[in-house]
């Protein structure tokens, strides 16, 4: 799509065949269990790396997949979008927008990484490691808790289908 295709409105975005599974990814990550049963903090940070776990699973599910190659690319450009509009929202100048959407980014794909490994491992023990190091926990985290539903969640998408994925049919 052309930017002047774009700018005048004459083209449709094409990322808006992936706006429902963006929209269902934080749906999923606003779920109460995540923050009362898995002592994720219920403040920006938190929320933040609630997000990102579930979306980090979602483009697990989508990688390795040559269909789903190019929605992954459009759900993460959706992710910055809406992260660059939260950080405009918050009071972040246009000068200083672009460094922490670059961190933001990293640590997306931090995420992806370490989860990735940890959940090839039979046991839980690098996966609470993994979130011990990357979440923002509250007063009474339970990493263990996040992990059990993480891992539910990883069998969920595992079973949901490319369609339906990308529709953001995504069962709980």
């Amino acid at each position: 799509m052309s930017f002047l295709g774009r700018l005048l409105g004459t083209q449709p975005d094409p990322r808006d065949a992936l706006r429902p599974l963006w929209h269902r990814v934080v749906e999923i990550a606003r779920e109460p269990g995540w923050y009362a049963k898995g002592g994720i903090a219920d403040t920006v940070a938190g929320r933040f790396d609630a997000i990102t776990l579930v979306l980090a699973l979602v483009m697990l599910r989508m990688d390795g997949n040559d269909a789903l190659r190019l929605p992954s690319a459009r759900l993460t450009e959706l992710f910055v979008d809406d992260m660059d509009g939260q950080l405009r929202q918050s009071g972040v100048g246009d000068l200083v927008v672009g460094k922490r959407i670059g961190k933001l980014v990293s640590a997306l794909g931090g995420r992806i990484d370490a989860l990735r490994g940890a959940l090839a491992q039979a046991n839980d023990a690098d996966l609470i490691a993994a979130l011990e190091r990357n979440v923002t926990f509250g007063e009474r985290p339970a990493p263990a808790a996040v992990a059990a539903e993480l891992r539910h969640l990883a069998a969920t998408l595992a079973a949901t289908s490319d369609a339906d994925l990308l529709n953001g049919a995504i069962p709980r």
